[in-house]
């Protein structure tokens, strides 16, 4: 009878054992799927933040490309699509620090894309100035999934910058005039 006891307090001692040891494998399972599960939720919210990010960019080049081909209306469709783009903008994957400049950029980009809208293309030209430093400061926050380059003209009002998604220089700021007037100043990757 002691034996018997003995033998059954041992398998009560080892069920319990096992199924602490179950137990704890399952918790580290949970914690595995939970990881995994804040994995994808992550990998969701970056291909969203690019695909926004993405998209003004875009606009942004559609706009550029306009106004390389001295086309004000164009420019002024371009630049509606960007400020739609700008509206639809989903700061929430970023810190709250790079959310606050974000908005700041987004504001003054998108003042300067009004502009743009109801412009001639001089003054367009004017605003995508400003309107390009606001992409780059952009960029530098978002980042980009493709190379992109900024390029440089020194003949126009003391110099000005853009971007660009090929190295060969196309200038939206003098257009037809001096359309290859300009060098590539850095890639952007």
């Amino acid at each position: 009878m002691k034996n018997l006891k003995m033998s059954v307090a041992a398998m009560l001692l080892l069920a319990v054992t096992f199924m602490n040891a179950q137990d704890g494998h399952n918790h580290d399972k949970m914690k595995m799927g939970d990881k995994k599960m804040e994995q994808m939720d992550h990998s969701k919210m970056q291909a969203n933040k690019d695909a926004k990010a993405e998209m003004i960019l875009s606009d942004y080049f559609n706009l550029k490309e306009a106004l390389v081909a001295d086309d004000a209306k164009k420019a002024a469709e371009a630049s509606s699509k960007l400020i739609g783009s700008f509206k639809a903008f989903d700061r929430e994957a970023y810190t709250s620090e790079q959310q606050m400049e974000l908005i700041e950029i987004i504001e003054d980009a998108t003042e300067h894309a009004e502009h743009i809208v109801k412009s001639p293309i001089d003054h367009q030209r004017e605003h995508f100035k400003t309107l390009s430093i606001d992409i780059t400061d952009m960029v530098a926050i978002t980042g980009t999934a493709h190379t992109i380059y900024e390029q440089f003209c020194p003949m126009y009002d003391n110099g000005s910058t853009w971007l660009s998604t090929s190295d060969e220089i196309k200038n939206p700021y003098l257009g037809s005039k001096m359309v290859t007037c300009g060098k590539v100043q850095k890639e952007i990757k």
